[in-house]
């Protein structure tokens, strides 16, 4: 059996996807999509690359994923996906492009300065 492995990032969030000719299942972490993601938006997320070409019915998907967030994790999976059906077909290339499914969202949390509070936050001055 052939399969398409792919990795998708978001934040802190790593995704690496597995890929099959199938029914239609998704497994996250050896767990159901619908148990792992509890909220139907994050579930709507990880979907929006199969049903945007309407081929859920046709993969098998298994996502490991590791780090970050519920959102963070959700968006991974989805990046994941894509660019598996990419390598898959590359017909599916530009509708996925156009809906920004294969754009890598770099945007990470700054790190703590030393001195400071937060990341830019500064503790209270005080004149007197």
């Amino acid at each position: 059996m052939t399969y398409i492995n792919t990795l998708g990032r978001r934040k802190t969030a790593v995704a690496r996807i597995y890929l099959t000719p199938g029914k239609g299942e998704i497994q996250i972490n050896g767990r159901d999509l619908k148990d792992y993601f509890p909220f139907e938006v994050h579930q709507i997320l990880v979907k929006q690359p199969l049903s945007l070409l309407e081929s859920g019915e046709s993969f098998d998907v298994k996502i490991n994923l590791k780090g970050g967030g519920i959102k963070g994790q959700a968006e991974a999976a989805r990046m994941a996906i894509a660019r598996a059906l990419v390598e898959y077909n590359a017909d599916n290339r530009p509708p996925l492009k156009k809906e920004g499914f294969l754009t890598r969202d770099s945007r990470m949390v700054e790190r703590k300065k030393a001195g400071r509070r937060k990341a830019r936050k500064r503790f209270q001055f005080s004149k007197r």
